[in-house]
C-alpha cells in the first residue's frame, strides 16, 4: 500500500508502516498539511491490526529541517496547530515507533526522536534545536525529556546554545540507539522495526505502555505548557524581528 499526502509518503510493507518526509526541495520542512497527514497516519496505524510498527524516515541526506516558518507564521491562529495535535498523539501512540534520521535533523526533526522507541541516525547527520535562536522556546516536551535523558547541563547546552551537534554526540547523549552510515540507516532501522514486529504483539504493546506510563501525564502537560509559551513568544516583538530577519535572509 502506498499513498502520497501533501509531501508525506505513507507506505506499508508487511506489518511496518513507514511515514516518510518527502518535500525535498524545502529540506523536508513541515507544513500544516504535512502535520495533518502525519496525524491521520498515526491514528489509523493504531487502529489497524495489520500494522505492528511505525517507522519515520526521510532521505539519506535529509530527515527534516523542522517547521516551515513561513507556513507556520501564516497559519490560522484561531485553531489549534496541527503540529500540537501530532505531538499529543505521539504521547498516546500504542504501536512502537522507530526513526531513521540522517542528513539534517532540526527542531521537530530532533524532538520527534525523543518520542520514538528506537532511534538510528546516519553518521554524517547534523542535528539542531534552534528554538532560542528564533526567540521562541522548546516544544514536544523536550524541556522535560532532554534533561531526563542526558542531564540538565547537556540539555541546556543543546537547548540554550542551539548549535548543531553531530550523530556521535546524539548517541553519546542518549538520543540515538546507534550511528549507521547515512545510506544504510533506513535499511538498518527497517530491520530493527521488523525485529519488533516479530515479537509477541500484546507483550510488546504492554511493555511500551509500562515504559512510557510513568512520565506520560508529565509529558502531556509539558507539551501544553510549552505550546502556550511558544504561542506567546510568536507574538513578541523579539520573535518577529528574529524570524523576519531569518525569512528575509532566505528569500
Amino acid at each position: 500500500m502506498s499513498n502520497q499526502h501533501n509531501h508525506i509518503l505513507i507506505e506499508q510493507q508487511d506489518d511496518i508502516l513507514t511515514i516518510r518526509f518527502n518535500r525535498t526541495d524545502k529540506k523536508n520542512a513541515l507544513t500544516t498539511a504535512m502535520y495533518a497527514s502525519i496525524l491521520e497516519a498515526l491514528i489509523a496505524a493504531d487502529r489497524d491490526d495489520s500494522v505492528k510498527v511505525i517507522l519515520f524516515a526521510g532521505q539519506p541526506d535529509m530527515f527534516t529541517a523542522g517547521n516551515d516558518l513561513k507556513d507556520f507564521l501564516t497559519r490560522d491562529t484561531t485553531e489549534e496547530p496541527e503540529a500540537i495535535k501530532v505531538l499529543r498523539q505521539l504521547t498516546v501512540q500504542k504501536k512502537p515507533m522507530v526513526a531513521a534520521a540522517s542528513g539534517i535533523a532540526v527542531g521537530i526533526g530532533v524532538t520527534l526522536l525523543l518520542h520514538c522507541d528506537l532511534v538510528y541516525v546516519g553518521e554524517n547527520t547534523r542535528l539542531r534545536l534552534p528554538f532560542v535562536n528564533l526567540a521562541v522556546v522548546p516544544e514536544a516536551a523536550s524541556s522535560l525529556l532532554l534533561p531526563d535523558i542526558m542531564g540538565r547541563q547537556r540539555a541546556s547546552e543543546l537547548l540554550m546554545l542551539g548549535d548543531f551537534f553531530d550523530a556521535r554526540r546524539a548517541h553519546e547523549y542518549g538520543i540515538a540507539n546507534a550511528v549507521v552510515a547515512n545510506e544504510e540507516v533506513f535499511e538498518y532501522a527497517l530491520a530493527k522495526a521488523r525485529e519488533l514486529a516479530a515479537k509477541p504483539r500484546e507483550a510488546l504493546l504492554l511493555t511500551k505502555k509500562l515504559i512510557t506510563r510513568t512520565r506520560r501525564r508529565d509529558v502531556q502537560q509539558r507539551i501544553d505548557d510549552e505550546a502556550i509559551i511558544f504561542g506567546e513568544r510568536l507574538l513578541s516583538e523579539e520573535a518577529r524581528q528574529v524570524m523576519g530577519a531569518f525569512l528575509a535572509g532566505k528569500s
